[in-house]
């Protein structure tokens, strides 16, 4: 309680300070910054206290602005997961080669056991490359032809066909849709290889996080890996391990990826034999849902969710003796940005006509688990749920000049967001690296499988800019690292037009005659076509 009062006093002191418009919006918002990612929250982690602190913290500024509680006990909503962290000194990987000879593979150096799956405790298993590892005969894209996955470990490269939209790339390269095909084909597991020109983290960082305990919702039901019985990922630079004796290389491969040319599949000559041991238990963490109800008697049980994930990586391997992962930008800056959307809405002079849902999830880190399991589990009619626009990481690294708009042209989303950054004389443009797959890596996603058309921006950059120097420059020393905390150069007033575009696209979308609907030739309108069958 001690905490909450001194972060409280922080936005007291810094709403009180008399200063007026965008700049008074942008302190405002750095002070919601400051609060959610000093080091008394212990990097938010899914579960953890300094996660129902900052829960806590987030429910009492609802309250404050006079949002009606939008959870089960109160603005919360409580969710339950299983956490998986693995015992490496009794885990172990290992390629056995046709000669029956076993070579180790080193975990964290050559390879990581991944826990976003529940695997078996012993596995061997042949490997099979299949290239790209994809399977869609409406593009007539089949990875799999001339190779047998019945019982095989598959591999592939993290990397899609430069042939396929951007959003396609991202929908179609993600963990869930490719268990889905690989399952679909007898497979039993996988082994990821990141294309090192796109990997967001270089291995030596990201191979610290692979202690830390993974999570799955409870509910089972919501288990999208279900019949996985292993999953790994490959250091790149010792890729060549899992391809000797195959008369392929490694830069072969990379080199048909750069080239945009197909990729070969062939049985790979050796087995994977994996031993793994699993600790687990159960943690309760938690979603925060507000809502500001809307002014027309005939749209007010409509909601335009208004969402940000509110947890980060907690505590981990330090790294120049920090060992607080605080999250300031990833993504303490949404959460601080839908708070603000939400108090300049309550002083408006009017209220939107439909009512705007303000929802700050969990377990975002974890692989969407607290949006997915709010989609399934609304606190209000899912049906009723218009739109969502999400806010992860937009990272006010420079001036807000361009708006990068996951999800421009999949739907008529894609106008009002246009139309609203016109009023602040920004710009809009699609994701220019469609294959980091930005397009399903955050909580937007949930709501597109569920046939709701959605949103989700950050502060974009043309390619070979200086901003986008910045921003590359960032990710490779910041993101999911300690330093993103408190200390580090923010433009705050980009943050301040950012929070303004928001809102004004929330009140647009809230305001509209008609509902939000999918563009006619988008892939993921067949989400809404399925969900609509599913109500009748």
């Amino acid at each position: 309680m001690r905490h909450l009062m001194l972060i409280v006093a922080l936005v007291i002191s810094a709403a009180s300070t008399g200063v007026r418009g965008d700049e008074a919006t942008s302190k405002r918002w750095w002070a919601h910054v400051q609060a959610l990612a000093n080091d008394s929250m212990e990097g938010r982690n899914t579960g953890s206290l300094g996660h129902k602190r900052a829960a806590d913290y987030v429910a009492a500024q609802f309250q404050k602005v006079g949002l009606e509680p939008a959870g089960t006990l109160g603005y919360i909503q409580p969710v339950q997961f299983r956490t998986r962290r693995i015992v490496e000194s009794a885990s172990s990987l290992a390629l056995v080669r046709p000669s029956g000879k076993s070579e180790a593979l080193a975990l964290g150096e050559d390879a990581n056991i991944s826990l976003r799956v529940d695997p078996v405790s012993t596995i061997e298993a042949p490997l099979v490359f299949v290239g790209y590892g994809l399977h869609i005969p409406e593009r007539s894209i089949n990875s799999f032809a001339g190779v047998n996955l019945k019982g095989a470990i598959v591999v592939y490269i993290a990397a899609t066909p430069k042939s396929l939209p951007g959003p396609l790339q991202a929908h179609f390269g993600s963990n869930e849709e490719r268990w889905r095909m690989y399952k679909a084909f007898g497979a039993v597991g996988t082994v990821s290889i990141a294309n090192p020109k796109s990997m967001d983290i270089p291995w030596a960082r990201s191979t610290l996080a692979r202690l830390q305990p993974a999570m799955a919702l409870a509910d089972l039901s919501l288990d999208e890996a279900l019949g996985q019985e292993l999953a790994v990922t490959m250091n790149p630079a010792h890729a060549d391990k899992l391809f000797t004796g195959s008369g392929h290389t490694f830069a072969e491969m990379l080199a048909h990826v750069d080239a945009g040319e197909p990729l070969p599949s062939f049985a790979l000559p050796a087995r994977l034999r994996a031993t793994v041991r699993v600790e687990r238990a159960d943690v309760e963490s938690q979603n925060v849902a507000g809502i500001l109800r809307g002014a027309d008697a005939r749209l007010r049980n409509e909601y335009v969710v208004i969402s940000a994930h509110l947890d980060h990586l907690g505590t981990g391997e330090p790294i120049n003796g920090d060992r607080i992962y605080n999250g300031a930008m990833d993504n303490a800056s949404g959460v601080a940005a839908i708070l603000e959307v939400a108090s300049a809405l309550r002083d408006a002079a009017t209220r939107p006509a439909r009512s705007i849902l303000f929802l700050a999830v969990t377990g975002e880190e974890k692989g969407l688990l607290g949006s997915r399991y709010f989609v399934a589990h609304p606190t209000v009619q899912r049906a009723s749920m218009v739109a969502n626009v999400n806010t992860d990481m937009f990272l006010p690294l420079f001036p807000l000049k361009t708006l990068m708009v996951l999800g421009l042209d999949e739907s008529d989303l894609g106008n009002d967001i246009r139309a609203a950054a016109a009023q602040v004389g920004v710009g809009v443009q699609a994701d220019p690296e469609p294959q980091r797959n930005r397009f399903v890596r955050s909580d937007q996603y949930s709501f597109i499988k569920a046939g709701i058309p959605a949103l989700s921006m950050k502060v974009g950059y043309e390619p070979n800019s200086p901003e986008a120097e910045i921003a590359a420059k960032w990710t490779a020393e910041r993101y999911h690292a300690p330093s993103d905390d408190l200390n580090q150069p923010i433009d705050q007033s980009a943050a301040g037009t950012y929070v303004d575009i928001v809102r004004e696209l929330a009140t647009r979308i809230a305001n509209r005659t008609d509902r939000p609907k999918w563009n006619s030739g988008s892939f993921f309108k067949r989400f809404a076509l399925a969900a609509a069958a599913t109500r009748y």
